[in-house]
């Protein structure tokens, strides 16, 4: 997880450094590739990860809900972005350059607060679970637990 959300963390800092592509339809589908993951990251833990760290570590359900609901605010402003980002890609220019990179800088200091809150709640708790969080649904990837596989370091 840890290593999916520094992946996360470095993609969103990329858009709103100016380190990701500069031509704006560029920019635009890498922020909508962005929200896409981040939104599968999400939905996967809400769909996965939770109800099984629920379970087991019933203490965790009030700080599981909590994240939960972040991930609701998060993609509540993921949808403003992905609406720049399509209007980038269809009429680029700076202005909407800059907005895109305006809202970013948003999700950036709520994801980031998400994110850290979240790896001092539950990783000990995933960490319990060993190889058995592999077991968790239908399919055993970490794609399917956590919406996406880490990235090669």
């Amino acid at each position: 997880m840890q290593r999916i959300h520094n992946w996360l963390r470095s993609e969103v800092a990329a858009l709103r450094d100016g380190t990701s592509p500069t031509d704006a339809r560029s920019l635009g589908a890498h922020c909508l590739a962005f929200c896409s993951v981040l939104t599968n990251h999400h939905t996967a833990e809400d769909r996965g990860v939770f109800p099984a760290l629920a379970e087991r570590h019933p203490e965790l359900r009030e700080v599981l809900q909590g994240l939960s609901q972040d991930h609701s605010m998060i993609g509540t402003m993921l949808a403003k972005v992905e609406r720049i980002g399509r209007e980038l890609i269809d009429e680029p220019d700076e202005s909407r350059a800059t907005a895109l990179r305006s809202e970013l800088d948003g999700i950036s200091i709520v994801m980031e607060s998400h994110f850290s809150w979240e790896e001092r709640r539950i990783l000990a708790a995933l960490d319990d679970f060993g190889d058995e969080l592999s077991q968790v649904g239908k399919d055993a990837s970490t794609k399917t637990l956590l919406g996406v596989d880490p990235p090669a370091l």
